[in-house]
C-alpha cells in the first residue's frame, strides 16, 4: 500500500444491512475507501481478482463459500492481502480457524461500532486484533476444558475435508459429492474418516452440528 493512499477495502456480508453498516463505519475514516462489495465468498473472490484491494473484511458463515473458505484461498493467491473476519458468533472454533485461514482480527458484529475501525488499521499494520472480552472468553473456556480434562481443539480441516463436511451437511450423498468435488467415492469416504477421526465424531448428524457451529453451512 501506497503511503498517502487510502486503504482499498472490500466487504463481504450475505445480508446488505451489514454491508451498509460496515460501509458506514469505514467510509467516513479518511485513511479508508471502501472499493467492492460481495454477498459471498465466492462473489468475494470474483471481485478481488478484477479490483485491488488491500483489506478483505469478510463475514464468517455465507452462502455458496464461507468467509473461512474464502479467506484460505485468498491468502494463497494474494499473500500480501490483510483479512479480518466478521462474525455473530464468539467461540474458540470459529476463531481459530480464522487465523488458520490467514485472517490477522476477528471482529464480532455486537461490537463492530466500537472495533471494527481499530482492528481494520491493526490487520493493515500487520498486527493480530481480538477484542479483550472474546480473550477473556476464551482463556475460561481452554481452562474450563483443561479442568474437565477434554482435549483442547487441534487439527483444524483442510480445505477438501471442509467441503466435504459441508456438503455431508447439507444431505449430499457420497456420491452426489464426488460428482461435484470431482474426485471418486473412495476418496469422499477417506475423507470423511479422516474427518470423523480428527473430530473425535461418529456420524453424519454430529458433522452436520459441527458445519454450524463452524459456519461452513448456516443454521
Amino acid at each position: 500500500m501506497s503511503a498517502g493512499r487510502p486503504t482499498r477495502i472490500l466487504v463481504a456480508d450475505d445480508h446488505g444491512i451489514v454491508r451498509h453498516g460496515v460501509r458506514s463505519l469505514l467510509d467516513g475514516e479518511p485513511d479508508f475507501t471502501i472499493v467492492a462489495e460481495a454477498r459471498d465468498g465466492a462473489e468475494a473472490l470474483a471481485l478481488a481478482r478484477d479490483v485491488p484491494v488491500d483489506l478483505a473484511v469478510l463475514d464468517v458463515a455465507m452462502p455458496r463459500m464461507t468467509g473461512l473458505q474464502a479467506a484460505t484461498e485468498m491468502s494463497r493467491r494474494w499473500p500480501a492481502m490483510h483479512i479480518l473476519m466478521l462474525s455473530m458468533y464468539d467461540n474458540d472454533q470459529y476463531f481459530f480457524a480464522a487465523l488458520k485461514a490467514g485472517a490477522s482480527g476477528y471482529v464480532l458484529k455486537s461490537v463492530a461500532d466500537r472495533d471494527l475501525v481499530g482492528a481494520c488499521r491493526a490487520a493493515v499494520r500487520g498486527e493480530p486484533f481480538i477484542y479483550s472480552d472474546a480473550l477473556g472468553s476464551l482463556m475460561r473456556e481452554y481452562v474450563a476444558r483443561a479442568d474437565r480434562g477434554e482435549q483442547q481443539p487441534t487439527g483444524l480441516l483442510t480445505p477438501r475435508e471442509a467441503e466435504v463436511v459441508k456438503l455431508i451437511a447439507e444431505g449430499r450423498s457420497s456420491r452426489e459429492i464426488a460428482a461435484l468435488l470431482v474426485i471418486s467415492v473412495k476418496t469422499v469416504e477417506r475423507h470423511r474418516e479422516n474427518v470423523l477421526q480428527k473430530l473425535r465424531m461418529q456420524d453424519r448428524t454430529q458433522l452436520t452440528r459441527y458445519a454450524i457451529k463452524t459456519g461452513l453451512i448456516e443454521p
